[in-house]
């Protein structure tokens, strides 16, 4: 495929050297430039497509209109749409940073989005049939703004709507809402009413109750209404003033009001009313057609073994009831409910479930194109250009804090004079989609610090400051990994650019130069030692080969790095038996037993828990951290190293039972003697010719010896 970079300084108001940044653009067959490519350089443009038979474009240009017409134009010279890719120049460097910066800045975001085209996943799509039953709760206009497009029933929940106009094709229904269950196509509303389906509307009850208490359109009694004498007059007894409960199926539900917590971002749940959602409604009805956002195997999952729970990592992380747990050893992803935020990937260890756009991938060889400096192969930074002294790695949210970004930039241009620390962006889908993987792989590329830039009000996938955590767990570990605090969480809000501007600027003062190099550094996404069928750039492996990357330049403070979640240490006490219960449960052969004992490889556990909660003895403690002592590279020379491979070490010792008959091992002597004491009674007497305790043979022989009677 040729590849052609198209830069433009959009009429000289970006602060663009756009000769230096065509040579700061790498891995292109050519890189040309213009003052306003969509105006006076559209022939050269034009010509250079046709001379280097280019097949795609990377053009700086955030303008949706001129993007189209440039889009046309490699349409005419037979390009597809999808070969052509824009970066904002503009709004995202020229405007808001000095000229340097953002000329640096500009060639390394064409740079990132080249290499990120180079792994970008083929779309694939999932659909679910539905019906076009909406339920409306309490909302009159919402409800009949829908009734002539869907079926729609409007559940009073109290409220009257005697003499209210536009109901004529609504199905009105009585009761208060006490809870909203399922999933689009499949949502049951449960009703709580003190009058039942016998109801005639006679209004008997409504003209003999207290005022205020019986409604008219539907009837119904107000849970605090008194009972008495009144509730007497109903001809058809529908009255029940301890209340009757009923559900009512529908497709697509409308609560204004509801709890948003309580939705946990169904589809097909909506907890505000207006035009967006009635638009969204509509554009439900009948089912759903939508891009495919994860892939899953089931093989690699940590989740659990022979019905014992383990990992329950992306089955807690999800916010949108998309993760369920039909059994505690199984996982099952919706991908109707999933709603593309990447909580689920970024907290999973073992890369069971993983993001299709950006991938893990896509991610890393943004982030290394965005941190190379070209001086492997001669570029302007390499020959002492000046550019961005502290490159700081942004993992930007693409909902609200990109578009606050575009508006600094809108209102920089316009005369308010922005301008902030010239980070360099990654996009994202939701700031949830940033874990400890991505944030180690940015420092292990040589970056100075890393920013997580989300939505700091309420982010409609997992609440206010889903980062702090992350933020507080990772700067432990950067501390303890030698490199001080290296990442922060920044939320931009579009009338506040101030309160963005200064935190960066703070950020980027308490940043000293990193120690790691910048730009040598291209991940593999794998473990090093390990055998194990893991898919590439899993968050636990790819995590470690980045801690290892690091620690060639740095000195850690501590033997354990703190702070990363996904690494375990394996304690055993006394109480082991040496079953080979927590041997066979984990999900990535990290535990072996053998005649000596057991043996562990901290390399391998990805710290699911499975092991402890599996343990039948209740032997195991694990404990979090990347113990460094533990690592086969660290243990070369140590004399404890099982079977000379460094990779494992003794766990815990203790000594296999030899059968007294045929002399195989065939269990532990701690587990024998365990069951002797607990059952030994029972059987005693039960093999006259044995020699020894019964429970001193392997299965095979005690079967022998019980069948063989003393004969």
């Amino acid at each position: 495929m040729k590849t052609g970079a198209f830069v433009c300084s959009c009429a000289g108001t970006c602060d663009i050297d756009l000769e230096a940044a065509r040579e700061g653009i790498e891995e292109v067959d050519v890189a040309a430039s213009s003052e306003l490519l969509c105006g006076d350089g559209l022939p050269a443009m034009e010509q250079v497509i046709e001379e280097y038979e280019l097949d795609q474009l990377l053009i700086t240009c955030p303008e949706p209109g001129v993007q189209e017409k440039l889009g046309g134009v490699a349409e005419e010279h037979g390009l597809h749409p999808d070969a052509v890719s824009f970066v904002d120049q503009r709004e995202g460097a020229g405007w808001v940073h000095a000229e340097s910066d953002a000329t640096d800045k500009t060639a390394r975001m064409v740079n990132a989005r080249h290499a990120g085209l180079e792994e970008e996943a083929v779309s694939r799509s999932v659909s679910r049939e539905a019906g076009e039953h909406v339920a409306v709760v309490g909302d009159a206009e919402t409800a009949a703004t829908l009734s002539g497009d869907a079926e729609v029933t409007l559940i009073a929940d109290g409220r009257e709507f005697a003499g209210v106009d536009g109901l004529d094709d609504v199905t009105i229904e009585r009761g208060r809402v006490t809870g909203v269950a399922g999933e689009f196509g499949e949502f049951s509303v449960r009703l709580e009413s003190r009058v039942t389906d016998e109801c005639i509307s006679c209004m008997k009850c409504v003209h003999e109750g207290p005022d205020g208490m019986v409604t008219r359109r539907p009837v119904d009694i107000a849970p605090e209404a008194p009972d008495g004498e009144w509730t007497d007059v109903c001809p058809t007894d529908a009255i029940e003033m301890d209340g009757v409960t009923r559900e009512i199926e529908v497709d697509q539900v409308i609560y204004p009001g509801a709890d948003p917590k309580a939705r946990g971002g169904r589809i097909g749940y909506y907890t505000n009313a207006g035009p967006e959602t009635v638009a969204a409604v509509e554009s439900l009805l009948g089912g759903i057609r939508k891009p495919a956002f994860l892939d899953f195997e089931m093989d690699v999952c940590a989740s659990g073994e022979s019905n014992q729970e383990g990992c329950r990592a992306c089955y807690d992380a999800c916010p949108h009831d998309a993760v369920a747990k039909p059994r505690p050893d199984e996982v099952e992803i919706d991908e109707i409910a999933c709603q593309n935020c990447g909580a689920c990937t970024s907290a999973c260890p073992t890369g069971a479930v993983s993001l299709r756009e950006p991938s893990n991938e896509r991610i890393a060889r943004e982030v290394e194109a965005l941190l190379s400096t070209g001086a492997d192969q001669g570029g302007w930074l390499s020959r002492g250009s000046s550019g961005i002294e502290k490159p700081i790695v942004a993992f930007v949210c693409g909902e609200r804090a990109d578009d606050a970004l575009s508006e600094y930039g809108r209102r920089s241009a316009a005369g308010a004079g922005i301008e902030y620390s010239p980070i360099l962006p990654v996009g994202v889908n939701c700031a949830d989609t940033v874990g400890e993987s991505h944030v180690a792989h940015a420092l292990a590329c040589g970056a100075a610090g890393v920013a997580v830039v989300g939505c700091g009000c309420d982010c409609r996938h997992s609440g206010p400051d889903p980062k702090e955590a992350l933020v507080e767990r990772l700067n432990r570990a950067t501390r303890d990994l030698g490199l001080g605090e290296r990442v922060g969480f920044f939320a931009p809000e579009a009338d506040d650019p101030e309160g963005f501007v200064d935190a960066l600027a703070a950020f980027e003062a308490s940043l000293s130069s990193s120690p790691v190099p910048e730009g040598e550094h291209r991940a593999d996404g794998t473990l090093l030692h390990s055998d194990h069928e893991n898919p590439e750039f899993y968050n636990h492996g790819w995590t470690l080969e980045s801690v290892r990357t690091i620690l060639e330049h740095a000195e850690p403070e501590r033997e354990v790095i703190r702070g990363l979640k996904d690494f375990g240490r394996m304690e055993v006490n006394d109480a082991c038996t040496l079953t080979p219960t927590c041997s066979n449960l984990c999900p990535t052969d990290a535990i072996r037993r053998t005649e000596w004992g057991l043996e562990f490889n901290h390399e391998k556990c990805v710290n699911c828990g499975l092991c402890e909660e599996g343990c039948p003895e209740s032997a195991i403690t694990m404990h979090d951290g990347l113990d460094l002592s533990l690592l086969p590279e660290n243990r070369a020379d140590d004399a404890e190293s099982a079977d000379g491979d460094p990779a494992w070490t003794q766990t815990f010792e203790g000594e296999m039972l030899e059968c007294a008959r045929c002399g195989d091992p065939f269990t532990s002597e701690r587990s024998a003697a365990k069951i002797e004491e607990e059952v030994g009674d029972l059987v005693s007497g039960l093999a006259p010719s044995a020699d020894e305790s019964i429970f001193n043979y392997c299965p095979d022989c005690r079967a022998f010896l019980v069948y063989d009677r003393g004969n």
